[in-house]
């Protein structure tokens, strides 16, 4: 499943990544590649919860990217 995520370096310089599509989905790093790599496993985690709780699971999205010259 891929879901959207944002990212954005803190004033501390800390990566934080949050889904929008999970509310209160949220995790950081030190670095980008951390942080993306946190968020993956918050992610498993949530979704694990919501299937424990019989929650609906979000659809995973489906986008394209269009260039514009």
């Amino acid at each position: 499943m891929k879901y959207r995520v944002f990212i954005e370096q803190d004033e501390d310089g800390i990566f934080v990544v949050q889904v929008p599509a999970l509310p209160g989905c949220l995790s950081q790093g030190n670095t980008r590649t951390e942080a993306m790599q946190n968020i993956q496993e918050a992610i498993a985690v949530y979704l694990e919860s919501l299937h424990a709780h019989n929650e609906p699971i979000p659809p995973s999205i489906y986008e394209e990217i269009v260039e514009v010259v």
